[in-house]
């Protein structure tokens, strides 16, 4: 990764990832989203769709041939040895597409790079970042901002936030937490100075 600073974000669903994400573009990091990484590849006639197919089934191809989110998170996230199958079939490819543009961020130059990754530690990709940030909040508000953002039931939401690691693990493996239970301004805030911080670090390695 010729000299790359990987910083890992990770956290809650929820919690406001995207809001820290934001600060760190602004201030010159280069940013992989670990979400469009993961939509890129289960598209249609991608090898990792297949595999996908060939363990769930057909009904999780919609009509266009295309990945039906909706109907396999449906599955998924009620059934823990089924969503732990997906991601053992889906990480590998991600986790390769994220090596690949790391070291392309790298190879044009960037120093520091923001890896922002729902499933960090779950697809082992804080192997390969030198310092994690976990952004957390309260449950009742992340539920509520989840139903809202993902146009969810309050059922459905809770199952997908069940399905994650708990507070206490982000705060054990994590170098930086973020409490986002207050303000943008506060969440940006605290954001800006983790930067700072991550530079004034790494400037001269």
């Amino acid at each position: 990764m010729s000299g790359a600073v990987v910083v890992g974000l990770t956290g809650q669903t929820g919690a406001g990832k995207s809001t820290v994400s934001a600060v760190f573009c602004k201030n010159g990091f280069g940013v992989i989203n670990a979400d469009i990484v993961a939509r890129q590849v289960v598209e249609k006639g991608k090898p990792c769709l297949s595999e996908i197919k060939d363990f769930f089934g057909s009904e999780i191809i919609d009509g266009t041939g295309n990945l039906d989110r909706k109907k396999l998170a449906g599955i998924v996230f009620t059934d823990k040895a089924k969503l732990e199958t997906l991601n053992s079939i889906t990480y590998p490819y991600i986790t390769q597409e994220i090596l690949n543009q790391i070291n392309t961020l790298a190879i044009q130059g960037k120093k520091y790079i923001l890896l922002d990754a729902p499933t960090l530690f779950e697809s082992r990709s804080d192997d390969f970042c030198e310092i994690i940030i976990s952004v957390l909040a309260d449950a009742e508000i992340r539920k509520e901002r989840i139903i809202v953002r993902d146009n969810l039931t309050p059922e459905q939401a809770q199952n997908r936030m069940d399905s994650q690691l708990d507070e206490k693990f982000f705060i054990t493996y994590s170098d930086y937490i973020i409490h986002n239970n207050g303000s943008l301004e506060a969440v940006s805030e605290m954001a800006q100075e983790i930067a700072d911080k991550i530079r004034c670090c790494y400037q001269d390695k």
